[in-house]
């Protein structure tokens, strides 16, 4: 009988990968590392537990495969019906990111209500000119679409700037203290145009796909702020294309696009409102992120080898977590 392998895919430190391995079992743990090339055809097909994020050609030939450990919150990718055999385990690596992302978020609103890309645009150029009023932050309505890790980080520090909070879910529920209201998707038409920022962190899927479509677009108020950082999916990239041209919102920082990435040739590029980013608000920038992942993976590999239930698993019908 083959033995059961774990395979990392993801760059851990060797003191980490030894914590790992500790966990494990008999199970042995492989690297990257330790290959000189491509990994060979028979560690996929051994490997039981893969951790981070294979490519669904990789993953046909994972045929004892029982655990899949994302690197990443968004695991829309893996939901697609004949990615994943339906016995595969699949967690996500929410809870690693809300920190990064939500100090990227509160940094580009600052940045966008306060005029500052209009004006290191202007640095650039060498003209000096007073751009006029900016958007104050104390007192602002922010509408969060999706209170998961990273949007109710984000709310709280729009809370504690002043902003007063809406939140938006899926389905009903209560939210955290700094939340002055929720409200379910269904009510967006209502909320849009009261909301001086409007803020994206969903996952992939059916059911986020063109949320803020044109229509939605323009219902936001005139002079808004939109921010993106969930998939670029969730908006109509040609009708903010035309918004952000025609001045209808004040800005919009993308760090996620439909196509992602975004065409050389597309005119978002060229938009002054625009602020664009190539998918670098989470990631291993901040060594936050990387400890925290270390932890989940430790935990869940400690979990499977005792037959224990798995954190951080993922409803493939719908991309969101459905247990911590």
């Amino acid at each position: 009988m083959a033995t059961e392998l774990i395979l990392s895919l993801i760059d851990f430190e060797e003191k980490d990968l030894e914590q790992m391995r500790l966990v494990a079992g008999e199970r042995k743990l492989l690297t990257r590392k330790d290959f000189d090339g491509e990994i060979p055809p028979e560690i996929w097909e051994q490997a039981v537990v893969i951790l981070g994020n294979p490519t669904p050609a990789q993953l046909k030939e994972c045929t004892s495969l029982k655990l899949l450990q994302l690197q990443s919150a968004g695991a829309d990718n893996y939901c697609k019906p004949g990615v994943l055999p339906e016995n595969v385990a699949l967690c996500n690596a929410t809870g690693s990111y809300g920190v990064a992302i939500a100090e990227y978020m509160v940094g580009v609103t600052l940045m966008m209500a306060k005029n500052l890309h209009l004006y290191r645009d202007q640095q650039f150029a060498g003209v000096w000119r007073d751009l006029g009023p900016v958007m104050p932050i104390q007192g602002s309505k922010v509408l969060v679409l999706g209170l998961g890790d990273i949007g109710t980080e984000y709310a709280l520090r729009m809370y504690t700037l002043g902003a007063d909070i809406i939140g938006v879910t899926r389905t009903r529920k209560e939210g955290p203290p700094f939340v002055q209201k929720m409200a379910v998707t269904s009510e967006l038409d209502e909320l849009l145009p009261e909301a001086d920022i409007v803020a994206l962190s969903l996952p992939g899927g059916d059911g986020t796909k063109g949320i803020l479509n044109e229509n939605r677009l323009g219902l936001m108020k005139e002079g808004a702020l939109l921010l993106n950082v969930g998939r670029g999916t969730a908006i109509d990239t040609e009708a903010l294309t035309r918004a952000l041209a025609a001045g209808h919102l004040r800005g919009a920082a993308l760090d996620v696009t439909d196509p992602e990435p975004l065409p050389a040739g597309h005119p978002l590029w060229h938009e002054p409102r625009a602020v664009i980013t190539p998918h670098i608000s989470g990631g291993f920038h901040m060594r936050d992120v990387y400890e925290k992942l270390v932890v989940r993976c430790i935990r869940n590999l400690a979990a499977f080898n005792q037959g224990r239930p798995l954190e951080s698993m993922v409803d493939r019908s719908t991309g969101y977590t459905v247990s911590h």
